[in-house]
């Protein structure tokens, strides 16, 4: 296999990984009480995109996209494979085979900026859910979430790492 074509394996694994660790993490919140994401709504969100309608006064009054479901969850898998590209291109493919927590993490806490600013006003809760009942308690949430993320990145990077060795 070619170095790039390895890389770009790296990549979508630590990527795939890293919101397999937000999924178990927002799992565990369910778990407890806590409301999490519905994906579905992201899935609508990305299906009226493709139709030409990038924003929603509530993606609840919005009309269901067929499958919205299957495409939210692909999306947020897609998303984290992104942001996994986002970090191994600041940091160099050096990072992938020497991974660090810290620049894991502020990718993590960054792509955090996508929820607060596009989707959040695009589906109708206003930028940083500034339209929903309770702000703060939402970005809090969020910010938390994305942490877990960044934790998974590196989580992600350092088991594939100890993998590659065997």
């Amino acid at each position: 296999m070619s170095p790039l074509l390895q890389d770009m394996l790296r990549v979508s694994l630590i990527g795939i990984g890293a919101t397999a660790a937000m999924d178990l993490w927002l799992w565990c919140l369910k778990r407890v009480g806590l409301p999490g994401l519905n994906f579905a709504f992201i899935g609508r969100w990305v299906g009226h995109v493709f139709r030409g309608t990038w924003s929603h006064d509530a993606m609840t009054k919005a009309a269901p996209i067929q499958r919205e479901l299957a495409l939210g969850w692909l999306t947020h898998y897609a998303v984290g494979v992104a942001f996994a590209g986002v970090l191994a291109s600041l940091y160099g493919t050096a990072w992938l085979s020497s991974p660090s927590l810290v620049p894991a993490l502020c990718v993590g806490l960054g792509s955090v900026v996508a929820p607060l600013v596009i989707m959040q006003p695009a589906m109708g809760a206003g930028v940083a859910s500034s339209k929903t009942a309770t702000p703060l308690k939402n970005c809090l949430k969020s910010v938390a979430n994305h942490a877990v993320f960044g934790l998974g990145l590196y989580l992600s990077a350092v088991t594939l790492e100890r993998i590659s060795r065997w």
